[in-house]
């Protein structure tokens, strides 16, 4: 860190708004305002860049002192029979907290990206999958199928970081790579290869996505179609993709769970991870890759599985953690009047506001917040990685970002306030 007059600079700052684990951001901090200067991109300035709000507690719209406030939070929790806590969008101290909270208050905890989330849990649980990490796709990956989504705009520096990397140590060149999109087209050029070499792209439409996976999945078992096409896309062409994927040195399969939204998409999730462990079984090496990991979704994840066994969509209710993917859907208890308080914790987006419900709200959130229906309670809290340090996790749940402190604008952590509200409870 270098510092002037008034303006701060930092270099080598982790970001925990992509989930790739980018942490070699050039950073200034002048006042309360932060600028990427170096190895920006939509994602991490759209993060960092959010303006500052007021740092004042507020009570129905009134200012309040923070302690008011938390016991406020503290009475709404302790009068309601069955209260949840949404978002859940924090780093690991704050979400240590939150669970704390919730075992205190009996509440159910749903990480509010659960339900594209649950498609992959599901299918592990189901029948397992074989997964690989951001430094084993750096240095080995040599065929890359994107499934899905536009990789690109999920994590800009994606491709970047982990395909165009200098001196890969399992490749000789990683121009050698090969790309392919498969049902979603990329929305820009990050995938083309510093030689030159484009991505092939054959999209279709979302509808016939678990069509097109299942006829891969049949060419890959060395399975014979009765058709010549599949969602639009030629059976030859599937054919070619999974020849490639069975010749390749290390290939990796990825998709997001976000973008397959319709019934049992779990089952499109569990092919893929099939398609994975066949391809092992001819003696290749294919691994899978889920994407994830953005504003802490993975990080509520990893933490609530530490403590409970479970991942987050949780009730403590009985005095014990009991989980269910479906039964404890807050939008759902929402909307059938299961629940009577709701606490919504987010730290990370501004725009992040909790669903609009009659029920006493709570809301624990970035700085700068606002809501089109005033919240009984709202503590605004820093940024993880801006406003205090903390540990965040990556997309490939094995390494947690150490977060940086850049600016000190009098804001609490998220864990201070939970963890005060938990002892006024």
């Amino acid at each position: 860190m270098l510092r002037g007059e008034s303006v701060a600079k930092f270099s080598e700052v982790p970001s925990p708004f992509c989930g790739i684990g980018i942490d070699d951001l050039d950073v200034e901090v002048d006042g309360s305002k932060v600028s990427i200067t170096a190895n920006a991109c939509a994602v991490t300035s759209a993060g960092f860049e959010q303006p500052i709000g007021s740092a004042e507690a507020k009570i129905s719209g009134q200012s309040v002192s923070l302690e008011q406030a938390v016991n406020k939070a503290a009475e709404l929790l302790s009068s309601a029979k069955q209260s949840f806590i949404g978002g859940c969008a924090t780093d690991v101290s704050g979400m240590r907290a939150l669970l704390a909270v919730a075992d205190k208050s009996g509440a159910v905890v749903d990480n509010m990206k659960f339900n594209a989330t649950r498609n992959n849990f599901l299918a592990m649980q189901d029948s397992g999958w074989m997964n690989t990490t951001l430094s084993e796709i750096k240095n080995r990956c040599d065929f890359l199928l994107v499934f899905g989504v536009d990789l690109e705009s999920f994590a800009p520096r994606f491709f970047e970081r982990y395909l165009w990397n200098e001196e890969p140590l399992y490749l000789t060149e990683n121009t050698a790579r090969k790309i392919v999109y498969l049902g979603a087209a990329p929305s820009g050029k990050a995938a083309t290869s510093p030689s030159g070499q484009q991505p092939d792209v054959f999209a279709c439409a979302n509808e016939n996505v678990p069509d097109v996976v299942a006829a891969l999945s049949a060419l890959v078992k060395g399975k014979t179609l009765a058709v010549e096409h599949v969602g639009g896309i030629a059976v030859s062409t599937l054919a070619e993709i999974a020849k490639q994927l069975q010749e390749a040195k290390y290939s990796v399969v990825t998709w997001s769970s976000s973008t397959l939204d319709y019934s049992h998409a779990e089952l499109t999730v569990q092919t893929l991870c099939n398609i994975v462990k066949e391809i092992n079984n001819q003696d290749a090496r294919c691994s899978g890759f889920p994407l994830g990991g953005k504003e802490g979704d993975y990080t509520a994840n990893q933490v609530c599985g530490w403590i409970t066994g479970y991942p987050a969509r949780v009730n403590f209710n009985k005095g014990y953690p009991e989980y269910d993917p479906f039964l404890f859907d807050s939008q759902i208890m929402l909307n059938d009047g299961q629940a009577d308080a709701l606490l919504w914790v987010h730290s990370y987006n501004v725009d992040a506001t909790p669903p609009e419900t009659d029920i006493p709200t709570i809301v624990v959130g970035r700085s700068g917040m606002t809501f089109d229906s005033v919240p009984d309670v709202f503590i605004p809290v820093g940024v993880p990685g801006i406003d205090h340090a903390g540990h965040s996790y990556r997309l490939d749940s094995v390494v947690a970002l150490r977060l940086k402190k850049l600016r000190d604008a009098g804001l609490p952590s998220t864990a201070d306030v939970l963890q005060a509200i938990e002892q006024a409870l």
